[in-house]
């Protein structure tokens, strides 16, 4: 879903296993914000649409044929990034990087002839350059000089390495939330305003 007339189409990639989790809870903020500011919003809920993350061996082979995309569900997620100007990653922060299956969506849908392009000479150039925007929104378990002494991989992969198929000059956004098992109700309600008012003035 489009709004091709404004170019203000937003993906929203929606990471979490439990329905009623506190990353659903961020999602729905993002959501209303970005309407508030007029865009088009479309939600892809990897764990809801049965996504499957590891690559098998048939898509492997594929990868770098003329149909690079074997499965629907990739189908639909690559379908999704090509009409969007603004992409909004929400997920939780494990095992001090991204949740595998955030990985994999990654992996399978940030393709050849999407993601990054061959030029003449055979170098490598971004594919996505529609793309103006990249917000990532989690939680961590801990505390931000923690993440900061271990690199901090999903931030680094997202606002970094995606950046590379998007160009460089999109714009880059990072809403954490540390330490949030031990947030209380007050800070957890507070971080959804936060996200709900940042998305609105996109």
């Amino acid at each position: 879903m489009t709004d091709r007339r404004g170019g203000r189409s937003t993906l929203v990639v929606v990471v979490h296993p439990v329905a009623t989790s506190f990353t659903h809870a961020m999602a729905a903020a993002a959501t209303r914000g970005l309407e508030r500011a007029g865009r088009t919003v479309t939600t892809l809920d990897l764990y809801a649409m049965g996504f499957r993350p590891a690559m098998t061996e048939e898509e492997r082979h594929a990868y770098h044929g003329e149909e690079p995309v074997v499965d629907p569900l990739v189908a639909e997620s690559v379908a999704a990034v090509r009409d969007a100007d603004m992409l909004v990653f929400v997920y939780p922060t494990w095992s001090s990087g991204l949740p595998a299956m955030l990985k994999g969506w990654l992996e399978k849908t940030m393709v050849p002839g999407l993601a990054f392009v061959f030029d003449a000479s055979g170098k490598v150039r971004p594919g996505l350059q529609s793309v103006r925007s990249i917000v990532g929104v989690t939680t961590y378990g801990s505390s931000r000089a923690h993440m900061r002494a271990v690199n901090d991989n999903g931030r680094r992969i997202l606002l970094r390495a995606l950046r590379l198929n998007t160009g460089w000059r999109t714009k880059r956004a990072w809403l954490p939330l540390y330490r949030a098992d031990h947030a209380t109700v007050d800070a957890r309600e507070a971080f959804l305003a936060r996200i709900e008012r940042e998305m609105a003035a996109t």
